[in-house]
């Protein structure tokens, strides 16, 4: 009983990410819309601490050397939900990219097998950026 609570709280908390990117993305958007961003952003942490759980999630945020990504991260949540989305989204996009950077070589393998993506991102330009990113990526 115990595995199946476990797949229903994982299929929620993809769920809950799923929903959080969506209202991200609506919130870049229509122009950097506060309340699509603040509720984006709490999906999307909810979703990651389900998917994840909690204690894991407490320990990939708050590892020492990761210190510098919370920071800006949160401290990017924290700007959005005082009222300054496009100030916020900079300090998040910059907390994510160093946050999350070490999954992009996996990400960027995983889409280059899915038919229309995998297309896409080996036309030319679209490659080297991805090339550049995966080798960034794993020499950090």
């Amino acid at each position: 009983m115990r595995i199946i609570a476990f797949f229903i709280i994982t299929e929620i908390g993809v769920g809950l990410a799923a929903f959080g990117i969506s209202f991200l993305f609506l919130g870049v958007i229509l122009i950097f819309d506060k309340g699509l961003l603040a509720i984006g952003n709490i999906l999307f942490i909810s979703g990651l601490a389900c998917v994840i759980g909690f204690e894991r999630t407490f320990r990939f945020f708050f590892q020492r050397h990761k210190t510098k990504a919370s920071i800006a991260f949160f401290g990017g949540i924290a700007v959005v939900l005082f009222g300054w989305p496009l100030i916020g989204m900079c300090l998040e996009t910059y907390g994510f990219v160093l946050l999350f950077s070490g999954f992009f070589p996996v990400a960027i393998n995983f889409l280059r097998r899915v038919p229309v993506l995998g297309t896409f991102l080996n036309f030319p330009g679209v490659r080297g950026v991805c090339d550049y990113f995966e080798k960034k990526s794993c020499s950090e």
